[in-house]
C-alpha cells in the first residue's frame, strides 16, 4: 500500500493541480489530507471540489473550522482572520457544511492522521520544538500508536522518539531504528521552510519509507489570483518567498 499525504493546501488550485499530477504519476493507492484545505488561497471551493473528487480523506485543519464557523477568530493574525472571512463569504452552503463535518483525528491502519497536536487536538497547537513533540509521543503511548502524520506549521520534518529524542528535514525517511514517529507533511499551497515548491509526502507501507516531494508549480497564476480576489496582498507575496 502506498498513501500519498498531503496538507495545507490553503486555496491553491494551482498548487494541488501540480501534487495531484505527481501523485497521479506515482500510482498510489489511497489518498489523505491533513487538513486546512482552505484559507489565504483564492480558489477554496475548487479545492474542496478536488479533494472530494479525489475521494481523499481529511482531518479538519484550523482554518477549516473557523471558516465554517466551529472556531473563532481571536487566535489568527489579521491577515488569516481576513482570509476566513472572505473565504466563508465565497464558499456554498455545501461546502461549509463539508468543513464543519470533518473530524479531528482519523485512525488509519497502523497510523493516526491530526492537523496539529496529538496531546490537545481541538486547540491545533504547533509541534516546533521538542517539548512540544514529546508531548505528542506520551499521548502516541497512551493510544497505542507508533506513526503519526500531521501539519499546521507548513514546514516538512520527522521527529523519531527512540533512545534519544531527535528530528530529520531529509526528503527520504526509514521507519525504523526508532520507537515512534511524527511526520509532519509540509504545505501544498503555502510552504514555510523558504522553500516555495509545493509540498506532499508519500507512506510506503512495504518499504517502510517516507519520502518527501517538492514539486514546481505555478506560483505567479496563484498569486495573481490572490490580488485580484481581494484577499491580502501577503497571502500572494510569501507564496514567491516560502515563509
Amino acid at each position: 500500500m502506498r498513501y500519498g499525504i498531503l496538507g495545507d493546501i490553503h486555496g491553491n488550485y494551482d498548487a494541488l493541480e501540480a501534487v495531484i499530477s505527481d501523485i497521479e504519476k506515482e500510482k498510489i493507492d489511497r489518498l489523505l489530507c491533513v487538513g486546512d484545505i482552505v484559507g489565504y488561497g483564492a480558489e477554496p471551493s475548487k479545492c474542496i471540489e478536488t479533494v472530494r473528487r479525489l475521494n481523499c480523506i481529511s482531518v479538519a485543519g484550523n482554518h477549516d473550522y473557523a471558516v465554517a464557523g466551529k472556531l473563532g477568530l481571536e487566535c489568527f493574525n489579521d491577515d488569516a482572520r481576513e482570509g476566513v472571512i472572505w473565504t466563508r463569504e465565497h464558499l456554498s452552503a455545501e461546502d461549509l457544511e463539508y468543513l464543519a463535518n470533518l473530524p479531528i483525528i482519523i485512525e488509519e491502519e497502523g497510523f493516526t492522521l491530526v492537523h496539529g497536536t496529538l496531546h490537545y487536538p481541538e486547540l491545533f497547537g504547533y509541534i516546533l520544538s521538542y517539548h512540544d513533540a514529546e508531548l505528542c509521543f506520551k499521548a502516541m503511548s497512551a493510544s497505542g500508536g507508533r506513526l503519526c502524520f500531521m501539519g499546521h506549521s507548513h514546514i516538512p520534518v520527522t521527529f523519531f522518539c527512540g533512545e534519544l529524542l531527535r528530528y530529520s528535514t531529509d526528503r527520504r525517511i526509514t521507519l525504523q531504528n526508532a520507537d515512534k514517529f511524527l511526520v509532519n507533511v509540509g504545505s501544498v499551497g503555502q510552504p514555510r521552510d523558504h522553500n516555495p515548491k509545493a509540498t506532499y509526502v508519500i507512506y510506503d507501507v512495504e518499504n517502510k519509507t517516507i519520502r518527501v516531494r517538492r514539486l514546481d508549480y505555478d506560483i505567479e497564476s496563484a498569486a495573481r489570483k490572490i490580488r485580484l480576489s481581494g484577499l491580502p496582498i501577503m497571502n500572494a507575496e510569501r507564496l514567491k518567498l516560502g515563509r
